[in-house]
């Protein structure tokens, strides 16, 4: 019985350090950022949306249709938990990390003046699935960037 409960312990104890290990890894990457113009498309993995590419259905999300304006933008991010780390004109990048381990995830936002709308991709660093945390992460955005202040 001793020996069966150490290996199970041995075991909980490196797969905690095996994630300790990626939350780590994951914060040494960054953005893929714009390829020709567009947000980068999705890897093969389950953990990625990116609007810019509608006719991959496993990825794609709308973007967001918006008169925010940048400050409005950047606000949102932050609410959000985000950190932003790069602030162009037509072009923002932040990360968010999840509370216990520290995956890092990367929001990346292409503006697209002309439609007044945000190309929007959202990605995990690591890792194949996110339990739909990215695509979450897009549709709250969406939500504070599209709702209707209230008049009092």
């Amino acid at each position: 019985m001793k020996r069966v409960l150490s290996f199970i312990v041995t075991v909980i104890l490196v797969f905690l350090i095996v994630l300790v290990a990626l939350g780590l890894y994951s914060r040494s990457g960054e953005a893929p950022g714009l390829v020709d113009g567009r947000l980068a498309p999705c890897p093969g993995s389950d953990n990625c949306v990116c609007s810019e590419y509608p006719d991959d259905g496993a990825h794609f999300i709308e973007p967001i249709v918006t008169g925010a304006n940048a400050s409005q933008l950047r606000q949102a991010i932050v609410d959000l938990g985000g950190r932003i780390e790069t602030d162009a004109a037509t072009y923002l990048a932040a990360t968010f990390r999840s509370p216990i381990f520290g995956f890092v995830d990367d929001l990346e936002i292409r503006i697209d003046n002309g439609r007044s709308q945000l190309q929007v991709r959202s990605a995990s660093r690591v890792g194949r699935g996110d339990l739909g945390a990215n695509r979450k992460r897009v549709e709250r955005l969406r939500q504070l960037l599209t709702e209707t202040p209230t008049q009092n």
